[in-house]
């Protein structure tokens, strides 16, 4: 085998090299490309490539089956048996899992399985370089200062169990952010996109928003702190539910402690949460948000179990009809709380039918705030899921149907969940960037929601 063997060949060694009752081994091949700019030029290139070996060893005792995880990168053929002694010791050392499951098995190998990884390089950009350069020339004719930058991934995974599991995925995962600012820096605005190859992102058309953005901006307006009538623009949104996507472990739930526990015990699932006919989904195969069709995780937790590892994803509807359906459910914890088997997958659609676009629904707007952005998100309560975080880079005021100025910025207080109960209108759903989640989550798309009454609890300075 050579240093640089092929990532199925890692994972058929290390199951050879296996002496633990179980084994599974994940290697995850992932190479990036990346364009920075700063003041209308750019600024840094590159491209990476990395590999990480994940070798999960389950060893069976008298009182159940422990578990030993261990995760190294760029691991050559040499650091192989390390690697699988290491995790088997940490099984061994370890007390019985209490997720602990028989592997999965029964699930058709992937074709490709053998394949070398897929590979993304700086030709990912080229169609979207040169039309960055013309917004570059742009903004500069016309006073304003663009920065940001594009990311793109791709990653590929391979999964073998010694009870006989062979998949594969590719990844491809691609992020645009663009800030644009007075060349005094008092104004700033921001837009951000997700994408699978930048054939779908167009520049231009960005620094087109943010130039109006940024017109809006030279009036300022002062507000106080208060409950607004609040436009969230689909990025803002799937900030609140992604957050409350990962707060949807049914366990916890079951035992008391979270936004969805019902009162006297028990979960909330069949309860109604919005009086929209709002739908909250998951597909491995939705379209342009496409992701991996099987579990696959490196650590345990009450979202999570390693011993599920390869048990095929479908499409779940999370809330449907705004009836709460499913939360999240490993085998282990379905068994705890009698309720199904449905795993995290890892892209969030939330659908209410609309189809009014955001500058639709500004245009039907008396008086109210339309938000570009939350940032610095953390949780206050888990009993109500209360969070609190930031505006940024722009909070409008809309009266009579016009934007007619920028407010300063806010601090809020509330739940993704209160908020669903509230919202009286949904937009067109549309694919977005969650702001503060980008570097985790970027498979989404969401519609803005109107809230009647968003609590902006006190008034931010110096954002």
């Amino acid at each position: 085998m050579s240093p640089r063997h092929q990532p199925h060949e890692i994972v058929e060694r290390a199951l050879e090299l296996s002496r633990a009752d179980g084994c599974m081994v994940i290697a995850g091949e992932r190479s990036t490309a990346n364009l920075r700019w700063a003041r209308n030029a750019l600024t840094t290139n590159g491209v990476t490539r990395g590999r990480t070996v994940t070798v999960i060893a389950t060893v069976d005792g008298a009182e159940g089956t422990a578990s030993g995880v261990v995760s190294r990168s760029a691991v050559t053929a040499a650091e192989l048996e390390p690697l699988v002694r290491a995790a088997e010791a940490a099984a061994r050392e370890a007390g019985p899992a209490e997720d602990a499951q028989p592997l999965v098995s029964g699930v058709p190998h992937s074709p490709d399985f053998t394949a070398p990884p897929a590979e993304t390089s700086s030709a990912v950009f080229d169609g979207f370089a040169p039309a960055l350069g013309e917004s570059f020339a742009g903004a500069r004719a016309q006073g304003r200062e663009l920065y940001g930058f594009a990311l793109h991934e791709v990653s590929s995974y391979y999964l073998g169990t010694s009870t006989g599991l062979r998949l594969r995925h590719d990844q491809p995962t691609g992020s645009l952010e663009l800030n644009a600012k007075s060349p005094d820096g008092a104004r700033s605005a921001w837009a951000g996109r997700a994408t699978r190859d930048f054939t779908d992102v167009d520049p231009q058309a960005l620094d087109a928003e943010l130039a109006q953005r940024l017109a809006w901006a030279e009036r300022k307006i002062e507000l106080p702190a208060g409950r607004y009538e609040t436009l969230l623009p689909p990025s803002a949104v799937a900030d609140l539910l992604v957050y409350q996507m990962w707060s949807a472990a049914a366990r916890d739930a079951a035992e008391g402690r979270t936004v969805f526990s019902k009162a006297g015990g028990g979960t909330r699932v069949g309860e109604k949460l919005s009086p929209l006919p709002l739908t909250l989904r998951s597909d491995p195969r939705a379209a342009g948000l496409e992701c991996a069709p099987f579990v696959l995780t490196t650590s345990s937790g009450d979202d999570a179990s390693v011993f599920d590892n390869g048990l095929p994803l479908g499409p779940t509807d999370w809330i449907r009809d705004g009836v709460l359906e499913h939360l999240v459910t490993t085998r282990h914890s379905a068994g705890l709380t009698d309720l199904p088997v449905t795993p995290l997958v890892d892209n969030l659609v939330l659908d209410a039918g609309g189809t009014a676009t955001l500058d639709e629904m500004v245009a039907a707007t008396e008086r109210g705030l339309l938000l570009t952005c939350l940032w610095y998100i953390r949780e206050v309560d888990p009993a109500s899921l209360l969070l609190t975080g930031l505006t940024r880079d722009g909070v409008y005021l809309v009266e009579n149907g016009e934007v007619v100025g920028e407010v300063n910025n806010f601090r809020f207080n509330e739940s993704p969940v209160s908020v669903l109960s509230r919202a009286t209108e949904a937009g067109r759903t549309e694919p977005t960037l969650p702001r503060e989640w980008g570097d985790y989550f970027t498979r989404a798309a969401m519609p803005a929601l109107r809230v009647p009454d968003f609590n902006m609890s006190s008034v931010s300075r110096g954002v």
